[in-house]
């Protein structure tokens, strides 16, 4: 029997999004950082895609990617530091909204539906990025790993949304671009979109997340939400 919780909210309060990759394109930024972590290891520049990919995964992935390391190799922590010291260079200057995700936040507000963002990313680097972009109207909540334990798939960033929201879990919506978002919304009790269009990895396949919808493209979210308000 379908668990009542995954299906689509009666009375929606709520939409959650995941960042990087679903939110907001951050990956021109992370492209330049790491060719040029590998350019200061004397490395040729390499396939721009690959890095788009791997974006969601985080700066340990963008590190072992990069430089072709191990995390427990010694000297993973200084490269992993190094790169965000360059990322923090550029954080919010090529990243940007995706195409019709303001005019979306706009139609919720107008509808009296809030919104928020549950991110993997540091509130170090999350809040330079949001502050550059001032996206309208503005979230009403923020969850970074530096807010919670148990970072995504664990559902406690979502908890803490919900809280922050004023909703019950099963009255809000999740979307993000990884398997860890959809897992993390489907243990939280949320209806869950799978972002297709963001930082997919060439052997990953959305479809296979679970997640009760999925969107193509990001301007697919405007029907897939408030096609049936």
């Amino acid at each position: 029997m379908k668990d009542p919780r995954s299906a689509f909210p009666q009375n929606l309060k709520a939409v959650i999004f995941d960042l990087d990759g679903t939110l907001v394109d951050t990956a021109d930024e992370f492209v330049p950082v790491v060719q040029g972590l590998r350019a200061e290891h004397g490395h040729d520049a390499m396939d721009p895609q690959r890095i788009r990919a791997s974006v969601s995964n985080g700066a340990r992935a963008l590190v072992s990617l990069g430089l072709d390391i191990n995390e427990d190799a010694p000297e993973f922590e200084s490269k992993r530091l190094r790169l965000l010291e360059l990322y923090s260079q550029v954080v919010g200057t090529m990243a940007s909204p995706y195409p019709g995700i303001e005019s979306l936040l706009a139609r919720l507000q107008a509808k009296g539906i809030v919104w928020g963002i549950s991110t993997n990313k540091p509130r170090a680097y999350t809040e330079p990025l949001l502050a550059r972009l001032n996206i309208q109207p503005p979230p009403g909540s923020v969850v970074c790993p530096d807010d919670i334990t148990n970072r995504k798939p664990h559902p406690e960033s979502l908890y803490r949304n919900c809280h922050d929201l004023h909703c019950a879990p099963h009255e809000a919506i999740y979307i993000g671009d990884h398997l860890r978002d959809i897992e993390a919304g489907r243990r939280a009790g949320m209806y869950t979109i799978a972002a297709a269009y963001g930082y997919i990895e060439e052997n990953d396949d959305p479809q296979g997340w679970g997640a009760n919808a999925q969107a193509l493209s990001s301007q697919d979210l405007f029907e897939l939400i408030l096609g049936t308000q």
